[in-house]
């Protein structure tokens, strides 16, 4: 929980007034964690999805399992939903309040960033697509209104220095 509260607050972008209902959810019992991978190409003209059977095209990403830092779940779910082993950038990508499920109460989801080649080879765990999507299309997913957030980190990174 501990590494869960530090990457919050260090979070480039703050959705849904995360880190306010995190101070407040840490006074009771917490519902699991969700971590999950914002993957971009080396031009930063493309993002990395899974297209979820409930919430269609999405980030790789998944519960936190006890005893893992959200950071470790997002580099272990993208590995098993993509095949992909990825060094994450340092300061995580966003932190946002959400409902997974709709058997599910809210909990708190952290987002890290990682750059890797388009020809990597992709492996797609059964049942669940993975593919290369342009930034610049509009895919149907549970969470369209990360769309915007996630062509703007993507945009932040193709400017600065590269932090990879």
């Amino acid at each position: 929980m501990r590494a869960a509260v530090q990457d919050a607050r260090r979070a480039e972008i703050e959705l849904d007034n995360a880190r306010a209902w995190l101070e407040t959810a840490m006074k009771g019992p917490m519902d699991p964690l969700g971590a999950e991978a914002w993957v971009f190409d080396e031009a930063f003209q493309h993002v990395l999805l899974v297209k979820h059977r409930r919430r269609g095209w999405v980030p790789p990403g998944g519960r936190v399992e006890p005893g893992e830092s959200p950071r470790e779940a997002a580099r272990r779910e993208l590995a098993e939903e993509t095949g992909i082993s990825a060094d994450l950038l340092d300061a995580p990508a966003a932190v946002t309040v959400r409902s997974y499920h709709p058997d599910l109460s809210v909990t708190l989801g952290l987002s890290y960033g990682a750059v890797v080649r388009r020809s990597v080879r992709l492996v797609e765990e059964s049942g669940q697509p993975v593919a290369w999507v342009p930034l610049s299309e509009d895919w149907e997913g549970a969470f369209p209104q990360d769309r915007p957030h996630i062509r703007a980190y993507a945009r932040r990174l193709s400017d600065g220095p590269h932090p990879y």
